[in-house]
């Protein structure tokens, strides 16, 4: 989720540039890691054990969320994977991907290709065998949501692309519940409709930042398409139905006064950056002085704030 400024690659060099005899062992390894997407997948994971806490209202079973961990972070990452592999002749474009392994060449497209596949289906069989094949469909079902629907169909078709592509990150949350439980009930969709919510003005701003490069290869994100005052006013809508969504859990008394402070405090400071952003754009500021990234990495502090709490409350009632 970094953005880096680079010099962008022409896609005829995808996978070419460098020989396997001039890829060192630790830069491949390095490389592989990389396909995966880490520092995504510790957003995702920051959504899957707390709920796991809920979900037990307490401490759960330390070998099932090591397991969980490990089976989400094998299935995301092998769905990120399988991202790159399609993207990867866009990815060659843009300023903010052109260092991706592919790109590189560090990691050929065939054996990202057979990467992508072993992971899914090593996460796929660690989940039914070790946790419980609900969770396993679930997982599966995100990683080929994310696989098809959003990157091979969604993406470089529609500006709602990361609303209703966003659905593969929010599988973690039931994921996260039905480990513990082996079922589905009230809280973790309405969790699952945080997320939801969440993800459109949490990558709008991103998007904000580097349309260029979304523009440049033809995708067509909402801040490529649309004005910046249309897209804060999207930002503030979403922002509002999340923040509203968050407060459900504690009147149907999945939580107590804990969460609620904490949804209350971040969510109202989540608002206050939005209407900010909204406010500069309507202003039609432009460049630095937009301060659109603010949004954005205030985004990651909120999630992890409402999800530590979901993970805390228990003790506290």
């Amino acid at each position: 989720m970094c953005v880096t400024a680079v010099e962008s690659r022409p896609a005829g060099i995808v996978g070419t540039s460098q020989s396997p005899s001039r890829r060192p062992f630790g830069a491949r390894v390095k490389a592989f890691v990389a396909l995966t997407k880490p520092r995504i997948i510790e957003l995702l994971l920051i959504t899957t054990v707390p709920v796991m806490f809920l979900a037990e209202q307490g401490v759960p079973d330390l070998k099932l969320v090591l397991l969980t961990c490990l089976g989400g972070y094998l299935s995301a990452g092998g769905a990120n994977a399988l991202n790159m592999y399609i993207d990867r002749d866009i990815d060659a474009l843009m300023d903010r991907t052109s260092q991706r392994p592919l790109v590189t060449g560090m990691v050929s497209p065939r054996e990202c290709l057979a990467f992508g596949i072993t992971l899914a289906v090593v996460s796929t069989l660690l989940f039914g065998l070790a946790v419980n094949w609900l969770s396993a469909w679930l997982s599966l079902g995100a990683l080929l949501f994310y696989v098809v629907v959003y990157t091979m169909i969604l993406k470089r078709r529609t500006s709602q692309n990361i609303v209703w592509g966003g659905i593969a990150g929010c599988m973690p949350v039931l994921i996260g519940w039905t480990a513990v439980t082996n079922s589905l009930t009230w809280a973790p969709v309405i969790l699952f409709l945080v997320i939801f919510f969440w993800t459109p003005p949490h990558y709008w701003p991103l998007s904000m930042k580097v349309k260029d490069d979304y523009a440049r290869v033809g995708v067509p994100m909402l801040p490529v398409i649309a004005s910046n005052k249309t897209v804060a006013k999207q930002i503030v809508i979403y922002s509002w139905v999340m923040v509203a969504v968050s407060l459900l859990l504690t009147p149907l008394g999945y939580t107590g006064w804990f969460y609620t402070l904490v949804a209350l405090v971040s969510g109202g400071w989540w608002l206050w950056e939005a209407h900010a952003l909204q406010n500069r754009a309507k202003a039609e500021v432009t460049g630095g002085k937009l301060k659109e990234m603010r949004l954005f990495h205030w985004s990651i502090t909120y999630v992890s704030l409402l999800f530590v709490a979901v993970a805390v409350d228990p003790f506290l009632r």
